[in-house]
C-alpha cells in the first residue's frame, strides 16, 4: 500500500489531536503521584493514603492545594516548590502551543509547502521537548520530595508506605510520544511533496 501525502497529514493531525487530548486530561486529573499505606499497618499509623495532581493533593477525601506560605519552608523545600512551579508552567505552555501547532499543521497541509511542513514539524518537536522537560522535572521533583520526607521522618516511618506514579503521568508520556510522531509524519509529508515537485520539474 502506497503511503500518500493525504494519509500522512491526516495521520499527523489525528496524532496531534490525541496528544492534545491526552495532555489536557493529564493536567486536569489528580493521579500523577499515588501514596498507599499497607493495610496491615493502618492501625498503628494515621492513614496517609493519597493521590495528587499538579494543582492539588487529595488525602482521605480532603483536598489540599499547592498554594503555600513560602516563608514557612526551608531552602530545600523552597527549591522543590520552585521545581513544582516550573512544572505547572512548562506543561500548560506545551498544551497551549499544541493548539497553535494544529493551526500551523492545517495551513501547511493545505498549502502543500515543504518549508511550512518542515517548520510545523520542528514546532511539534519543540512542543515535545517542553512536554518531556515538564514530565522529567516532575519525576525529579517527586523523588527529591520523597528523599526529603525520608530524611525528616526516618526510613522506618515510611516502611509501610508504597509510592508510585499514576496514570495521569502515563498520559503525559503518551502525549509526548504522539507529539514526536506528529513531527515525524509531517517531515515525511514534506519529503513526499518535495519528491513530487522534483518529478514534475524533471517531466
Amino acid at each position: 500500500m502506497k503511503v500518500t501525502f493525504g494519509w500522512l497529514v491526516i495521520a499527523a493531525g489525528i496524532s496531534g489531536l490525541l496528544s492534545f487530548a491526552l495532555l489536557a486530561t493529564s493536567l486536569g486529573t489528580e493521579y500523577w503521584y499515588i501514596i498507599e499505606m499497607n493495610p496491615m499497618n493502618t492501625s498503628d499509623y494515621e492513614d496517609m493514603s493519597s493521590h495528587s495532581g499538579l494543582w492539588e493533593v487529595i488525602e482521605g477525601g480532603t483536598v489540599y492545594s499547592f498554594k503555600a506560605d513560602y516563608s514557612r519552608y526551608s531552602d530545600t523545600e523552597l527549591r522543590m516548590l520552585n521545581m513544582h512551579s516550573a512544572v505547572v508552567v512548562v506543561l500548560p505552555l506545551s498544551l497551549v502551543l499544541l493548539v497553535f501547532g494544529g493551526i500551523c499543521g492545517l495551513v501547511s497541509s493545505l498549502a502543500r509547502s515543504p518549508a511550512l511542513l518542515i517548520g510545523t514539524a520542528t514546532y511539534f518537536f519543540v512542543c515535545s521537548l517542553l512536554t518531556l522537560c515538564g514530565v522529567s522535572l516532575y519525576i525529579v521533583y517527586s523523588y527529591q520530595a520523597l528523599a526529603e520526607t525520608e530524611r525528616l521522618v526516618g526510613p522506618e516511618a515510611l516502611a509501610h508506605i508504597h509510592t508510585s506514579f499514576g496514570w495521569s503521568l502515563a498520559l503525559a508520556w503518551l502525549s509526548y510520544s504522539l507529539e514526536l510522531l506528529s513531527s515525524l509524519l509531517l517531515l515525511v509529508a514534506a519529503h513526499t511533496v518535495r519528491l513530487r515537485h522534483s518529478s514534475a520539474t524533471l517531466a
